[in-house]
């Protein structure tokens, strides 16, 4: 069923409407204007919580810019050389490639012949290095455990 209003009732309508709204309008004005600038600022504190007042300035300590790290530590400062301990779990001498298993944890790293004693063989228990290779961590440096 179609409800139909004739012309005077739909421009009744719209008339009461923007009376409505200037009405709003002027009580907005009225309220102090809120939405300005000010309203809308917010503070950070020095534990990262977000208010509404400005900072102490006498709380305010000075803060060297040597001081402040942007970048992570250089590559030579932060590594080590450390021994690991482990056991070939696969070789294939023909193709000059194997990995070894970590004894301390369940990792496994690729290792090439080039940086592991000509006589290595599966089951050999081995001592060797870590280096970041293309596709992870490569063993270096392998030598015969006793």
């Amino acid at each position: 069923m179609a409800i139909s209003f004739n012309k005077r009732e739909l421009e009744k309508r719209k008339e009461q409407k923007r009376q409505e709204k200037q009405k709003r309008k002027e009580e907005r004005k009225a309220n102090g204007g809120s939405g300005s600038f000010d309203d809308m600022i917010a503070y950070v504190d020095e534990n990262g919580v977000i208010t509404s007042t400005p900072p102490d300035p006498v709380r305010k300590q000075e803060i060297e810019i040597d001081n402040i790290a942007v970048s992570t530590p250089k590559k030579e400062d932060i590594e080590e050389t450390t021994v690991f301990k482990g056991r070939v779990e696969y070789f294939n001498p023909d193709k000059g490639y194997g990995f070894i298993k970590d004894a301390a944890g369940t990792d496994k790293y690729f290792f090439h012949i080039s940086s592991a004693p000509a006589s290595i063989t599966e089951g050999n228990k081995v001592t060797f290095e870590l280096e970041r290779g293309k596709k992870g961590m490569n063993a270096i440096n392998i030598t015969l455990a006793s």
